[in-house]
């Protein structure tokens, strides 16, 4: 009986911290526009330090500090994009010049 109830269980638990999981993000305002999504960072931000500072303390751990990165995933997200699209764009006349090239090889190897 056991065997057939263990994979039920097991599986409850895995829907319910999935669940749990989306509920936060979505209650924090992370699936929401951009500005409460940086909203949510910031306020992140504030309080994830001191949540893992006072739970050091509590297991008697020593982390070294974080790092401070300035990066914006934003700017290099629309940088992305801007190079994408800048591809795209030019591609019909980048490929018309390299089927002129090629031609160009072709007639010269029938000379």
């Amino acid at each position: 009986m056991a065997a057939r109830i263990f994979p039920v269980v097991k599986l409850a638990t895995k829907v319910g911290i999935a669940g749990g999981a989306v509920y936060v993000a979505y209650d924090s305002g992370l699936l929401s526009g951009s500005a409460d999504g940086a909203e949510a960072l910031s306020k992140a931000k504030a309080v994830i330090p001191p949540a893992v500072e006072e739970w050091s303390k509590y297991f008697g751990l020593e982390l070294p500090a974080a790092p401070k990165i300035e990066f914006s995933p934003g700017d290099a997200w629309n940088s992305g994009v801007r190079k994408s699209i800048h591809a795209l764009s030019v591609a019909p006349t980048v490929l018309c010049e390299y089927s002129s090239q090629g031609m160009q090889y072709v007639k010269e190897l029938f000379k």
